[in-house]
């Protein structure tokens, strides 16, 4: 079936469509898109694309009918070579059993255990900062959560390699985020732009020697018990309705995707909440006021969390107004009628976190960055559960949601107040903090900042651990 050319949208320019509009400038171009309705049609050179602009559309794809969609093979094409085919490119009912098969990992009763490590490496980092010290926050953070996630979820120390191994993921984001951005390029034969950039093909085999070195350390020591990490759970997982087991390449492909996912996007949340907090300072005071009451000097504990509403409102809507994750595609694998349209076979079909976020019709102000928006009104209701479902989506939904929402979650609301509990932030200079849309919303030229240390000098975490045992799933 063509093209339904009966549905609104941007103007297409050309043999190339939407095509230089896109690259040059996503962000603009999709909040354009979007201005012409509920689904608006783009194209980029002869691939089409429905952006959908209502929360309702946005559930039919993820929830109501997902077995309808698949993932964007542009996505597949161009971080095949890193990942492979793990949860976040797989489909049907392979991706089913490998989801079971993980699941465990992510249960509330591991992520107690979780919380010690987190408060550890961020104390560890803490430790090496000295005040007046200017860097980039957004390293920083990155160089934090890619400790926390090896140690984690795979039971390794890579502090000495942290540097180099975000170098390494970096240029792996940037290679696919340019592809995502400039989609023509999935014509190419998957050699040619590794011929011209050979850096990157060194990048991608640094970071699997890397994940496989951690591998290959478990098997040698030939104890393969359950050590409450994800990589002892891979080796070991059995998916209950077949009694299948993972190979090798499985292993690797699925604690490689939750090695860079399970630090990418953390890391970036992180350092956009630093920087909304060093310019928004009686928000920041708000915050102090709040992790003062609840902990003091304590480090905190799984089970303070739910006693700190405004460290988890801050984040959510940190992640309203910058979302790691800025859009999502899909390719419908039939055809289907999306808001009163027929959306031909094998279209694009795109979600945008930026531009959903952001709408005043789901959000009062929807620039403004006010945390308390997301507090319960007078009826007791949260924010969350008085919008749409889908106007606010970080993590994905459906059966593909992010597997690691809850740790993601659970680590942020650890590390935001250690860290403030020692330092504050102001910008260095009159440096322009802009949003880079690649495969995640990077900041384009980092963060630089000085942090300001409080008068409390470190943090109590004698007790850590004591009271958080492993739970085994």
């Amino acid at each position: 079936m063509a093209a339904n050319n009966n549905t609104p949208g941007p103007k297409r320019r050309g043999l190339g469509g939407n095509l230089f509009a896109f690259r040059d400038d996503p962000l603009a171009f999709l909040e354009d898109a979007a201005s012409y309705g509920e689904i608006s049609h783009i194209r980029i050179g002869n691939l089409h694309a429905y952006l959908l602009n209502d929360p309702d559309l946005i559930h039919q794809v993820l929830v109501a009918h997902p077995e309808h969609y698949h993932k964007s093979r542009i996505l597949k094409r161009t971080t095949n070579a890193i990942i492979g085919s793990g949860l976040l490119t797989s489909e049907g009912e392979f991706h089913k059993r490998q989801r079971r098969m993980i699941q465990p990992a992510f249960h509330h009763q591991r992520l107690a255990g979780y919380t010690e490590i987190m408060a550890r490496r961020t104390a560890d980092l803490l430790d090496g900062w000295h005040d007046g010290q200017t860097f980039d926050a957004s390293k920083q953070m990155t160089k934090l959560t890619l400790q926390i996630v090896s140690e984690a979820l795979f039971g390794a120390d890579v502090s000495g390699q942290a540097e180099e191994i975000g170098a390494a993921i970096s240029m792996g984001v940037e290679t696919v985020g340019s592809q995502i951005r400039n989609p023509t390029r999935q014509f190419l034969p998957p050699w040619l732009p590794v011929l011209f950039h050979p850096e990157r093909r060194e990048a991608a085999a640094f970071i699997r020697r890397t994940v496989m070195g951690m591998i290959d350390a478990r098997k040698q020591d030939g104890n393969l018990e359950d050590r409450s990490d994800l990589l002892s759970m891979l080796l070991l997982a059995m998916d209950d309705e077949t009694s299948a087991t993972m190979t090798m390449e499985q292993v690797y492909d699925e604690a490689i995707t939750l090695f860079i996912a399970g630090h990418e996007t953390t890391a970036i949340a992180l350092s956009w909440t630093l920087y909304l907090l060093a310019t928004h300072p009686k928000i920041e005071a708000k915050l102090l006021d709040e992790i003062e009451r609840v902990l003091g000097d304590r480090t905190p504990t799984l089970a303070d969390l739910p006693h700190m509403k405004m460290v988890e409102y801050t984040i959510k809507e940190s992640m309203r107004l910058y979302p790691p994750a800025w859009v999502m595609s899909r390719i419908n694998v039939e055809d289907v009628n999306l808001g009163g349209y027929t959306i031909p076979k094998g279209s694009g079909v795109l979600m945008s976190q930026w531009v959903t976020h952001r709408d005043p019709r789901w959000f009062d102000d929807p620039l403004v960055f006010n945390p308390e928006r997301w507090a319960a009104d007078a009826s007791g209701l949260e924010l969350e559960k008085r919008i749409l479902r889908y106007a606010y989506f970080p993590f994905g939904g459906g059966p593909r949601i992010c597997i690691g929402q809850p740790f993601a979650m659970m680590e942020m609301q650890v590390v935001l107040p250690m860290i403030l509990q020692r330092y504050g932030f102001s910008l260095v200079g009159d440096q322009e903090v802009v949003p880079e849309p690649l495969i995640t919303l990077r900041q384009r030229h980092g963060l630089r900042t000085q942090i300001h240390a409080r008068q409390r000098e470190s943090i109590d975490m004698s007790y850590v651990g004591i009271s958080q045992p492993v739970i085994a799933s």
